[in-house]
């Protein structure tokens, strides 16, 4: 295994060896925590990855992807109801299309924009969730994006928790177009993946971990418990993930090659 470190430090994929105290304080700078730590580390992003294979996985970690319009979406959600101040400092183009010459030159300016449609629907989606006090009363005393590194099966990861609540849990926030469906979609997207290696990072019972999500379209939010089974489904697929990674990471991708007996 790539790990075998003591209580107070880890291995990383490339071999260094980092204090997890200070691992965990550099993580509150973005460009440390998805550069440095997004190529050392897994995560269950990464993970989800390797489940599909290790060549997309590499491929990816090493030169990134497109973001796609659910990731804009997702992530000014979660700063509109976590970072208000993060949300506020965004620039917002009042423009039709991404295509447009103004978002352009908006983005070549700051690096990063958004349309002022993006900044009306995460608006909308927090403005529902807060105004929902049951959902509100989730984020008294409340911590707000948490980072986290540990080992999990031997190997380095790295997370950050939307909310851990005044009682030591975690809360997840999602998005969904079909909340009746969530259930099926917690699955599909390997949301038991995620909160098996949070649990484990957070050192938190699977009985303390939350998914909360909103219905884009009707607004109507659903608070998820995990059962034990959701739980151990996302242990199955950790040891898929890592065993990908501890099996190819020494192949020549040129001769990568998937085998199934169908």
């Amino acid at each position: 295994m790539i790990g075998m470190s003591d209580a107070n430090t880890i291995k990383l994929l490339d071999g260094s060896i980092w204090s997890k105290e200070e691992l965990i304080h550099n993580m509150d700078n973005d460009e440390f925590y998805y550069k440095l730590c997004g190529k050392n580390m897994l995560s269950s992003s990464s993970a989800k990855l390797l489940l599909d294979s290790y060549k997309k996985y590499y491929f990816i970690t090493k030169y990134g992807q497109s973001e796609s319009q659910a990731l804009r979406d997702g992530w000014l959600f979660h700063t509109a109801i976590l970072e208000p101040k993060v949300f506020e400092s965004q620039v917002f183009v009042d423009v039709q299309s991404k295509a447009s010459k103004a978002y352009k030159l908006a983005v070549e300016e700051n690096g990063k924009a958004f349309t002022f449609k993006e900044r009306e629907s995460a608006e909308r989606l927090a403005d529902a969730f807060l105004k929902n006090s049951k959902l509100v009363s989730y984020l008294n005393k409340a911590q707000f994006e948490v980072p986290i590194a540990g080992e999990v099966m031997d190997m380095p990861f790295r997370g950050k928790a939307d909310i851990i609540t005044k009682d030591g849990g975690i809360i997840d926030l999602k998005t969904t177009t079909n909340i009746r469906n969530f259930k099926h979609s917690a699955r599909n997207y390997s949301y038991d993946l995620q909160c098996y290696i949070y649990c484990n990072l957070f050192n938190v019972s699977y009985k303390d971990f939350l998914f909360i999500a909103i219905d884009k379209d009707s607004l109507v939010p659903k608070v998820c418990e995990v059962s034990e089974e959701f739980y151990y489904d996302g242990e199955r697929k950790c040891e898929q993930a890592i065993e990908e990674y501890i099996n190819n990471v020494k192949q020549d991708l040129n001769e990568y090659t998937l085998w199934e007996t169908l």
